[in-house]
């Protein structure tokens, strides 16, 4: 059985009454994969903004099957996670990564070199844990900050060229790693809800940049049915 776990920020943790691009990811896993998955991790809960905690259980859709499970947190990147995630690999047993990290670290914490060295850490530890782990990785989708601050736009796009030079160097037969690629269409105007974090259709984008990727390079799962959420009379499927 194939055990993946999301690992992310703001942007994955997502806040009360949101999906997230998880939800819309074990919908598609469990339309395209032919055999058991499990989602894990040691955290299951959303942001809640007006508590200033992550503590919100109030998924927009609440079906009991959707499973919560995830490693991702409101202001967390790089820098928390590679000190953490060899600890969870080996506690959740961990077979694949879906990691979308990185714009807070620029944004408050360290610079794209630290970033990277960072980035490479997380691996090492990882690997630690389990050393056939996959990892799928998605580059920083520069926010709306970037839109107006050049030294934070150059800084991401500089983080951006370490990181796919760390994903080529540290890919191996043994332990692939994957660099996603952020979705063509997404457009932070029209698939955030503040410049930053997705809302539904941004939602369904990231989720697809994961599913696209592990298909293409691995054949594993199926290709992305759509952008659009899966519904049945105008509302999101209930999977049995």
């Amino acid at each position: 059985m194939l055990r993946f776990m999301f690992v992310g920020d703001s942007m994955t943790i997502g806040s009360a009454g949101e999906h997230t691009w998880r939800y819309w990811m074990w919908h598609h896993l469990h339309a395209t994969l032919d055999a058991p998955f499990e989602i894990v991790g040691p955290r299951k809960t959303l942001y809640d903004k007006g508590a200033g905690t992550a503590t919100s259980h109030d998924y927009a859709d609440p079906q009991p099957d959707f499973p919560r499970h995830h490693l991702a947190g409101w202001g967390e990147g790089w820098l928390h996670m590679a000190p953490a995630i060899g600890n969870v690999v080996r506690d959740t047993r961990a077979d694949v990564l879906l990691i979308s990290l990185g714009l807070i670290d620029l944004g408050f914490y360290t610079n794209a070199e630290q970033t990277a060295a960072n980035v490479r850490a997380f691996v090492e530890s990882a690997r630690a844990a389990n050393p056939q782990v996959r990892m799928v990785i998605l580059p920083v989708i520069p926010n709306i900050r970037a839109e107006s601050d050049a030294p934070f736009a150059a800084e991401v796009t500089h983080f951006n060229v370490l990181l796919a030079k760390a994903a080529a160097d540290l890919d191996t037969g043994r332990s692939p790693l994957l660099l996603a690629s952020p979705p063509p269409s997404y457009d932070i105007h029209s698939d955030t809800y503040d410049g930053t974090h997705p809302n539904e259709s941004g939602e369904l984008k990231l989720a697809g940049a994961f599913a696209g990727a592990m298909w293409e390079a691995w054949a594993l799962g199926g290709p992305y049915a759509s952008d659009a959420p899966p519904s049945e009379g105008g509302k999101p499927l209930k999977l049995p």
